[in-house]
């Protein structure tokens, strides 16, 4: 039986971590922290800089800015906030954005209002926004979060300012502490839970996610990946849910308003851990309550997972929410502790080697791949087959083999996470090395 402090600490982790957001998580950011300087400017903004790390110019590079009309890229994202954006509503701060707001912000683009540079040294998620006017200057600071405020200054006045451990370990105190998280007391947990302290949370998962699903489905968004893979597979309940995991994207990544509930700070994440689950319970008639069951070991493991790893990083978020789903669709299934960490297993052997090489329509077909993955590793671990410890980082021990990935999507893969950027661009010459 687990703890009243480990129950505890799973809603505040769930309630913390399942938010709306609007599109890719990372413009979105950008552009609350333009909305909040302007607001702490409290004036016309006459111009914008912007200052961010590596992975959030990586993963807004190729991702339209939803609200926008179209547009993509930093610039647009920061400027949309600072003039149409309502800082109040955080990751979904430019949800009101108007024709007008577009308008202006198109213009103000082409006439190079914001300039955007790259910071060094700085965590991998790092947003700074300076804002300046006629007559006052002011700037707001985002790290390892994606709201997470950590310095507010106006006029060289400090009016804010919290160390990003200082701002971690608060989050641990008011969100849940994601270190005393393990494979075993999630699943605890998820047997325990009362569903009526969870049921509005994932009421409102199912329901967003759901609905930019089957947008993504009825409608021509990116690459229509989702719609591919129903056309051509056909309709049998594996490739349901790799297809309705792919359309959520197809819509999201391209500037699709409609918002997610997010996970790990990802809308790729939310709806690669939720729809997967949805599809097979509907398929088998599962009850709605043991469905919330499922919901939060598939929602749990992806931000176990992710945990170990980094917010940003080069490897690809889609894996460990496919992990999650994977391990959601085991427990639906009656899989035990030892089932679903096979399937977790499996699943991370299998496509642990994905990289992110930013948000874009192919995080789409990089979704489906790795759903397929999990569904065949939750087929394995059914038939008590898998990957066993000595083969590559997998160990006997699943909650080992997960930090393992962790390890090396942390660490391992800095370099790799450089590289890509650096190829993104264009700061190396690709044929002169080969």
């Amino acid at each position: 039986m687990i703890s009243r402090e480990l129950y505890d600490n799973y809603i505040a982790i769930l309630r913390d971590e399942l938010v709306p957001a609007m599109g890719c998580t990372e413009p979105i950011a950008i552009a609350y922290a333009s909305a909040k300087a302007r607001a702490i400017l409290d004036e016309k903004v006459s111009s914008l800089h912007v200052s961010c790390s590596g992975n959030i110019i990586k993963n807004v590079k190729g991702v339209i800015v939803p609200n926008s009309g179209g547009q993509k890229g930093i610039e647009a994202a920061a400027i949309l906030g600072a003039v149409g954006g309502d800082e109040t509503k955080e990751l979904e701060v430019i949800a009101c954005s108007d024709d007008e707001a577009r308008k202006l912000t198109r213009k103000l683009v082409h006439e190079k209002f914001c300039d955007v540079t790259l910071a060094e040294d700085v965590p991998n998620l790092f947003i700074e926004v300076e804002a300046e006017g006629n007559t006052h200057k002011a700037s707001v600071r985002i790290e390892n979060h994606h709201t997470s405020i950590t310095r507010i200054i106006r006029d060289g006045k400090v009016l804010f300012e919290s160390k990003p451990a200082e701002a971690e370990a608060q989050s641990q105190n008011n969100s849940g502490n994601k270190n005393l998280m393990t494979l075993k007391n999630i699943i605890e947990f998820a047997n325990c839970l009362d569903v009526d302290d969870v049921r509005e949370i994932f009421d409102r998962q199912i329901e967003y996610n759901t609905r930019i699903s089957q947008e993504g489905l009825d409608n021509k968004w990116g690459a229509c990946i989702g719609k591919t893979i129903i056309e051509t597979w056909g309709n049998d309940v594996r490739t349901c849910a790799c297809a309705r995991a792919a359309a959520g994207s197809d819509a999201r990544m391209s500037g699709c308003p409609l918002p997610v509930i997010i996970n790990s700070g990802s809308g790729n994440q939310g709806i690669t851990v939720t729809l997967p689950v949805i599809t097979y319970a509907e398929q088998w008639l599962i009850s709605r309550e043991k469905l919330y069951r499922a919901l939060a070991v598939s929602n749990l493991v992806s931000i176990y997972i992710k945990h170990f790893i980094g917010s940003l990083s080069a490897f690809c978020g889609a894996v460990s929410a496919a992990s999650g789903a994977g391990a959601g669709i085991t427990f639906l299934a009656g899989g035990d502790y030892a089932g679903i960490g096979r399937t977790i297993t499996n699943t991370l052997a299998n496509v642990g080697g994905i990289v992110c090489d930013g948000a874009k329509p192919s995080c789409a077909a990089k979704i489906a791949s790795s759903v397929h993955a999990a569904i065949l590793a939750h087929h394995m671990s059914m038939n008590d087959d898998e990957f066993i410890g000595g083969e590559g980082f997998v160990e006997d021990d699943v909650e080992q083999t997960i930090k393992n990935m962790g390890y090396i999507g942390k660490i391992g893969m800095k370099e790799t996470d450089k590289e890509i950027l650096n190829v993104m661009i264009d700061k190396v010459d690709v044929d002169s090395c080969l």
